[in-house]
């Protein structure tokens, strides 16, 4: 695998795994969502404790 490609690799990994949840018969928002869920949370509480962060994303304009 080349280093030039990590985003590709990324984003076979993710939908292999999509795909072995779906091929299983998993539920989506409890299983196939849940790293999205986890992403969200991290990033929810990094934004509240850095105020760096929410000037560079903030809610309101």
């Amino acid at each position: 695998m080349s280093p030039k490609r990590p985003r590709l690799r990324r984003t076979a990994l993710f939908g292999g795994a999509c795909a072995v949840h779906m091929v299983a018969g998993n539920p989506l928002f409890s299983h196939m969502l849940f790293g999205p869920y986890l992403a969200v949370f991290a990033w929810g509480g990094l934004w509240l404790r850095d105020a760096a962060l929410r000037e560079v994303f903030p809610l309101r304009r």
